[in-house]
C-alpha cells in the first residue's frame, strides 16, 4: 500500500511535465523496471521521521526518480536492459530525463539550496564509482568494499539525507544510509549468486560478510521501525552465508 502511493505521487508528477506520448511512455518502462525498489522503505522511512504527508510523497518520488536514473544506467552497462527494443538508442535519453524529474521534484519539497548542492556532489561521486565497477575484472573484498561503500552506501545516505531534512532524524542519514547500503548491496549478491562476491576468494568473501553483518548490527541498535523489513529480509541471507 505503501509504496503503492509513493508510485502514484510519481505518476503524477511525471504527467505535470505534460512530456510527449513517447517519451512518458519510456519513462514510465524505466520506472516500472525499479519498481518496487526502495518505494516501500522511503515511505516508511519519511513516515517515522514526522514529514508531512504531501513533503514526504514529493520527496520519496523525488528520490525515486533517482533510484530509476541508477538503475537504468547499471543496467545499460551491465547489459541488462531487456526492457528497451533498443536499449543503446533509447536508454540514456530516459535516463537524462529521470536525473532532470529527480531534481525538480526534490527542489519543490522544501529541501534547501545546500541539501540540493550536497545531492549533486552524492551523484557525482557515485557515478564516478561505476566506472571502477566496470573496469573491475577479478574483486577482492578492499575493492568490494570501496565500491559497495561509494555506491549502494552513499545512495541510500544520500536518500535519507534529502527524506529526513529538517526531521530529528537528519543527523542519523548518513550513517544510517551507508550501512543500509552495504547490507543491502552484499545481501543481494550472495542471494543472486553474482560473481562479483561469490568469484572472490575465501578469506575475501569472510572478511566482506563480517562487514556486512557488522552493518546490520549497526542498523539494529538505531532502533527505527522503518529497518525492521530490510533486517528481516537480510538477516537470513547474511547468517547462512
Amino acid at each position: 500500500m505503501s509504496a503503492g502511493v509513493v508510485f502514484q505521487e510519481a505518476l503524477r508528477v511525471l504527467s505535470e511535465h505534460a512530456l510527449p506520448e513517447e517519451a512518458e511512455r519510456d519513462v514510465l518502462v524505466a520506472l516500472e523496471a525499479g519498481r518496487p525498489g526502495p518505494l516501500a522503505l522511503l515511505y516508511a522511512a519519511g513516515a517515522e521521521a514526522g514529514l508531512a504527508r504531501g513533503v514526504m510523497l514529493r520527496r520519496a518520488a523525488g528520490l525515486f526518480f533517482c533510484f530509476c536514473a541508477a538503475n537504468l544506467a547499471d543496467d545499460l552497462s551491465d547489459g541488462d536492459c531487456t526492457y528497451y527494443a533498443e536499449p543503446v538508442r533509447t536508454g540514456p535519453g530516459v535516463q537524462f530525463a529521470l536525473q532532470g524529474l529527480c531534481t525538480a521534484t526534490v527542489a519543490r519539497a522544501d529541501v534547501p539550496a545546500p541539501v540540493l548542492a550536497e545531492m549533486g556532489r552524492a551523484q557525482v561521486a557515485m557515478a564516478a564509482l561505476q566506472a571502477l565497477e566496470v573496469r573491475t575484472d577479478a574483486w577482492t573484498a578492499p575493492r568490494f568494499q570501496h565500491v559497495a561503500e561509494g555506491i549502494a552506501g552513499a545512495q541510500w545516505s544520500l536518500y535519507l539525507r534529502v527524506l529526513w531534512e529538517g526531521t530529528p532524524l537528519a543527523e542519523r542519514a548518513v550513517e544510517v544510509g551507508r550501512n543500509l547500503g552495504v547490507v543491502a548491496h552484499v545481501a543481494e549478491d550472495i542471494r543472486s549468486k553474482d560473481a562479483r562476491f561469490h568469484g572472490m576468494p575465501e578469506e575475501d568473501r569472510r572478511q566482506v560478510l563480517s562487514w556486512a553483518r557488522d552493518a546490520a548490527e549497526a542498523l539494529r541498535q538505531q532502533g527505527l521501525r522503518c529497518l525492521d523489513a530490510v533486517l528481516r529480509t537480510v538477516d537470513p541471507v547474511l547468517g547462512g552465508a
